[in-house]
């Protein structure tokens, strides 16, 4: 099992296994079909406050990723019905930001963190 990162918008791939989009917004001019997801985890993503302070500002990115866990170790549920759909399968996280500051990037590390099982 693997969790791996990827922009949205990139070339679908076989290696990517089961495809989540962990943004709470759908990505802009894609279509579902293009898309190509297995999941869309938008109740895991950032609150939209969150995500609206942070604003892809790498001089936040230390305190995005503090506030976003914060948020994380509150949604219990969002968490059980994400870890469930991923257990025992490669996947990626999918994301629509240009920045590699992102949100994917903090869920990666909390779900490795936190299910060892899953990375």
């Amino acid at each position: 099992m693997a969790i791996r990162l990827k922009r949205v918008y990139e070339q679908v791939a076989e290696e990517d296994g089961f495809r989540v989009l962990v943004d709470r917004l759908w990505p802009r001019g894609l279509t579902k079909d293009d898309a190509k997801l297995d999941f869309w985890a938008k109740e895991i993503a950032p609150s939209n406050d969150l995500r609206k302070w942070y604003h892809h500002d790498p001089e936040q990115w230390v305190e995005f990723r503090q506030r976003y866990f914060a948020e994380l170790d509150r949604l219990v549920e969002a968490q059980r019905q994400l870890i469930t759909k991923l257990t025992g399968k490669d996947v990626t996280l999918l994301y629509s930001s240009k920045s590699r500051w992102n949100n994917a990037r903090v869920l990666k590390e909390y779900l490795e963190a936190n299910y060892p099982e899953l990375g």
